[in-house]
């Protein structure tokens, strides 16, 4: 007989599960007993959001589900974010949440919350365990569905009094599950509409940033020379230093890439993830768009396919190489002069030495000086949009933005999951001065775990996105500002190093330092957004019109 607890831990080592993410209460007791003899490493957080997108960052990197920790009541409801940004981003993630007996309780119910329950609409998969008997299948179907595309959360509840059972269960073998090949029909008739389209034009969705597919895509964009362009979460699936490359969809309209999208008679749409809307709208009779996914597209007013390949998407792809044929007709000299005017516009303030800092200098300067392989992470303000418009991916997964829940708090705890993953690659978290308070107590988890992480506060002691959205809708500035700690003191109050950035020239050379010198660093940079309208604003349309 195996004591509960301990076969749940062997389940997950069964799982291939490195880290446990969390905090555990009184009721997680035994399965933290568990833990302690196991190759599993618990990662101690400061606060159970953090766990979560430690987590959630963890699956989304490894293609496998992250593992976090926490007790019951408040606990749990401390994970319901992280739930939603695992869910809404694609992110395979397992929650563990501890409960209060279920055969016997004398507590009433103290602290007691129908969990579950609460889970349901933002998982794949909710389940509280009976019986210790039900632990194997109840892991493995957890990791089965967390895994499955569209990957997601999921949660499993294990109560005290379950954990402390005996039982005499194995755990399942783990199976490896091919995805199904796309039909051969719809694979052709995806090549019969790109040759007979005069200007195809290849998009890039969250759902094409996975294992395989890149090599597969990057195979296709060299047969066939049709540009591409991606969205915000498609970021990195192909080198966008490529001239073939026309830019990131970080806007909802009228940039220099929804132009190039607008004339394009066929939109080859690989991997489009319903959690971001295409960058264009689909009217009748008009633009013809092919749907290249694992599953087929949700049909709304503004997109519907007129062809779906659905399957895998790397094989799908791989075979519509195979088949097609260069044709003659393709013209792509428009989608060339809109590559050359993106690159004039987005690096127009490269240069710019102003203090406070434009953040599209603070991009540009983070590019120049990280390695191809570096990982940035990103929180959620305003700098996003510069982000994913300004900074080249050269390689998959080395920007790591959220597109999908958008929530503020998870660029430092993003960090220290990927800098846990990829211990030999730089790793820097971008945060605005809002966000990173949101869970700047993680600084304490880095520096106990001595990890090499670097912090950058865009600091304009104000919600800086709220203020933009406001002054572009005509109200009065109101509400939204306030101020900050002095980040160099916070920063080693938790024994990291602090750095305050005093000049343009000052950036590059404190980056440097910082990615040469192990250790926590946190940088606070100044940051300018007054010309965020002003840039927004040119007269783009114009432009594009006469290229």
């Amino acid at each position: 007989m195996t004591k509960a607890s301990d076969l749940f831990v062997q389940a997950l080592e069964n799982e291939g599960v490195e880290y446990i993410f969390g905090i555990p209460g009184e009721e997680n007791l035994d399965l933290l007993n568990s833990l302690k003899d196991s190759k599993i490493r618990l990662i101690l957080t400061r606060h159970e959001q953090g766990a979560g997108f430690m987590a959630a960052t963890y699956g989304r990197l490894t293609g496998k589900p992250g593992v976090c920790l926490s007790t019951l009541g408040p606990g749990a409801t401390n994970l319901v974010t992280p739930a939603a940004y695992a869910q809404l981003g694609a992110m395979p993630m397992l929650m563990l949440t501890g409960q209060k007996p279920i055969k016997k309780s004398k507590q009433g119910r103290f602290q007691i919350l129908d969990v579950v329950d609460m889970m349901r609409p933002i998982t794949k998969y909710t389940r509280q365990v009976v019986s210790g008997n039900n632990i194997p299948s109840i892991v493995r179907e957890a990791f089965r569905l967390a895994s499955e595309e569209r990957p997601g959360a999921a949660h499993i509840e294990l109560p005290e009094d379950v954990a402390a059972e005996e039982s005499d269960e194995k755990v399942f073998e783990v199976n490896t599950i091919r995805r199904p090949s796309p039909d051969v029909k719809a694979v052709k008739e995806a090549v019969k509409m790109i040759e007979a389209s005069k200007m195809p034009l290849l998009l890039i969705g969250a759902g094409a940033n996975r294992q395989r597919t890149r090599t597969a895509l990057q195979a296709f964009v060299e047969e066939t020379k049709i540009p591409f362009c991606n969205t915000q979460m498609g970021k990195g699936v192909l080198d966008e230093r490529q001239e073939l490359f026309l830019g990131t969809a970080a806007l909802s309209a009228d940039d220099y890439l929804h132009h190039a999208i607008n004339k394009a008679d066929l939109i080859i749409n690989v991997g489009h993830d319903v959690v971001e809307k295409p960058p264009f709208f689909m009217e009748h009779d008009r633009k013809k768009v092919i749907h290249i996914n694992f599953f087929s597209a949700e049909v709304d007013q503004v997109y519907f396919p007129q062809l779906n390949v659905v399957g895998d998407i790397a094989e799908s792809v791989e075979q519509i190489t195979r088949l097609i044929d260069l044709q003659k007709h393709w013209d792509f000299s428009y989608y060339t002069k809109v590559h050359d005017e993106v690159e004039s516009h987005i690096t127009k303030y490269f240069k710019d030495e102003r203090y406070p800092m434009l953040p599209q200098r603070i991009v540009n300067q983070i590019r120049e000086i990280l390695p191809d392989d570096g990982i940035v992470t990103l929180d959620n303000g305003v700098y996003k949009i510069w982000f994913a418009r300004n900074y080249k991916c050269y390689e998959s997964n080395t920007l790591l933005l959220d597109n999908a829940l958008a929530t503020m708090g998870a660029g430092l705890p993003s960090a220290l999951a990927a800098k846990l993953i990829h211990p030999d690659k730089k790793v820097i978290a971008v945060c605005g001065d809002g966000g990173f308070m949101m869970n700047s107590q993680e600084l304490e988890t880095a520096v106990r775990e001595k990890l090499h992480v670097i912090v950058i506060i865009l600091n304009d002691n104000a919600y800086g996105m709220i203020k933009w959205k406001q002054e572009g809708m005509g109200f009065d500035n109101f509400g939204l500002d306030y101020q900050n700690p002095d980040f160099v003191k916070y920063a080693e109050s938790y024994g990291a190093q602090g750095h305050r950035i005093s000049s343009d020239a000052d950036f590059s050379e404190t980056l440097n330092k910082c990615l040469d010198t192990e250790g926590v660093h946190v940088i606070d940079c100044p940051v300018d957004y007054s010309l965020n309208h002003a840039i927004l604003n040119v007269k783009i349309k114009e432009q594009a019109d006469a290229l």
